[in-house]
């Protein structure tokens, strides 16, 4: 059987090389393009991010990132975002006093992590949901996070076009949404591809689930 293959939204974004060589060891076969035609035939997408949600916005709205997305969830097609890719998929986030609207496909603002000392850099432990496919055999184990701003709350959902979303959480200084799976939709807030081992299984874990 051959590997499934794996688009890495390619507009802009820092970590796209690492996030492909991730996959690579997962055993997906990575492509980095924002190519309509590759987007919506690969098994699987990812949306990286690095940097101010702002700036992430203006460069996925210029390539035509949401409409993307938007038709591969529809034909429920896995899509995975991570960091700032995982905010975006939020209604709006709010940095240095701007509000920019976000993809909207969770509703929930990210806005300032409540702590004392940003950004939050470095491993730590998350709060896996029950019955999670990502953090099958990692759920206790460390992940890498880079960030100052994430979601702070998550509503109830549920009766949708998809089942209701499976939150796992992260502390730091207060609580923060660590990860989301909600049908052909996850993200992460940390960095798989900087999480070594326990990392490689996550991407391992959401590629097997194709």
């Amino acid at each position: 059987m051959s590997s499934p293959t794996v688009v890495v939204l390619d507009y802009g974004s820092g970590n796209v090389h690492s996030v492909a060589q991730a996959l690579e060891v997962a055993g997906a076969r990575v492509s980095l393009t924002s190519d309509r035609s590759a987007v919506r035939n690969a098994d699987g997408l990812i949306v990286p991010g690095v940097g101010a949600f702002d700036a992430v916005m203006k460069q996925l709205n210029a390539v035509g990132a949401h409409q993307m997305i938007e038709q591969r969830l529809v034909a429920s097609k896995p899509v995975m975002g991570i960091c700032v890719g995982l905010q975006v998929m939020f209604d709006s986030g709010v940095e240095h006093g701007i509000e920019t609207e976000g993809l909207a496909q969770w509703p929930g603002v990210v806005e300032k992590l409540d702590a004392p000392m940003l950004p939050h850099i470095g491993w730590n432990t998350i709060d896996a949901a029950q019955d999670s496919v990502l953090f099958q055999g990692v759920a206790s184990e460390r992940f890498y996070f880079v960030h100052s701003y994430g979601v702070l709350s998550f509503p109830e959902l549920g009766g949708g076009a998809f089942a209701t979303p499976k939150v796992s959480w992260g502390e730091y200084g207060s609580r923060f949404v660590a990860a989301v799976e909600n049908g052909p939709l996850s993200a992460t807030q940390f960095h798989p591809e900087k999480s070594g081992q326990a990392g490689i299984q996550l991407l391992t874990n959401w590629i097997q689930s194709f």
